[in-house]
């Protein structure tokens, strides 16, 4: 074998042992009576460190789509591989279905999903990977849906985790303070309709339920908070309310707005930041491995 040929044989070796893994783990509902996926990213060092108890990170995905998004649809298929190498943090993406909003529906018995994240994901997660199994050691983030599901899930259970972050959150399930085209009504009654009901038989759930009137219950909690979305989304002008209603009632959070709109390209440059603050609410808390 020639030895330039040799040589990048041990480097690819190399660098391949020293990369994070991807698992595809079925989690079943009781409450929903289906099974479904979770990707889970783990760190290189998991395999070698048998006695440490990892962070984890739960990552939510938007509306339309499933579990294994983040590692599919951002242009760099390495991101999650990266950021669970660099902070030695378990990454879980779990399944949210296209429109559930993470919340238990009121008139589908089978899309009750905080009760599954909540109840069923997190236990199962803990009970197969060694992970740091308190409060102290979770936190989550997602994307438009699933940044509303990660500041929802939040909010009702400060119990589960320690920090919050949402990206081009999808914050407000109402449309009270909203001005909907006709061709956007037909849209939200075609494909929320069948999970969150008709608003207008129960408007009190909609507006319940939206993450942009649950400030006062974020500031009650106290956790540390990160949020942002771009300039150009559509879902900029919810956003920059609940940051206002958050500035109002003298609620800690990190708030930024970026260029881009509501892409894969958005949310791969938005990720990181939100790593690195997550993971600094962690490391308060002495959960971090070390590196």
């Amino acid at each position: 074998m020639r030895p330039l040929l040799l040589l990048a044989l041990i480097f690819l070796t190399a660098t391949t042992a020293r990369a994070a893994r991807v698992d595809t783990l079925a989690i079943p509902s009781a409450a929903m009576h289906k099974t479904y996926r979770a990707a889970v990213v783990l760190p290189a060092s998991y395999a070698k460190n048998k006695k440490a108890n990892y962070p984890v990170l739960y990552l939510l995905h938007g509306a339309w789509g499933h579990f294994d998004n983040w590692l599919s649809k951002t242009p760099d298929k390495q991101l999650l591989h990266r950021l669970a190498d660099q902070y030695n943090l378990i990454i879980v993406n779990p399944e949210g279905e296209t429109f559930s909003f993470y919340l238990d529906s009121p008139v589908k018995a089978d899309s009750q999903f905080e009760t599954y994240l909540t109840k069923e994901v997190i236990p199962a997660i803990d009970q197969a990977y060694r992970t740091v199994r308190d409060r102290k050691g979770r936190v989550i983030t997602g994307l438009s849906m699933g940044g509303f599901g990660a500041f929802y899930l939040s909010a009702r259970h400060p119990d589960l985790y320690c920090a919050a972050g949402s990206m081009s959150g999808a914050l407000e399930l109402s449309s009270a303070n909203r001005h909907f085209t006709p061709d956007e009504v037909a849209w939200r009654n075609k494909n929320m309709a069948p999970i969150l009901g008709n608003e207008a038989d129960n408007p009190t759930f909609f507006s319940a339920n939206s993450v942009i009137n649950m400030a006062d219950q974020i500031h009650k909690n106290g956790l540390p908070l990160i949020f942002d979305c771009g300039v150009d989304d559509g879902l900029v002008d919810i956003n920059r309310e609940l940051h206002r209603r958050l500035v109002y009632n003298h609620t800690p959070h990190d708030y930024t707005e970026r260029p881009g709109g509501h892409t894969w390209e958005y949310w791969q440059a938005a990720l990181p930041y939100q790593v690195l603050f997550l993971t600094n609410a962690l490391q308060a808390n002495g959960v971090m491995v070390p590196r």
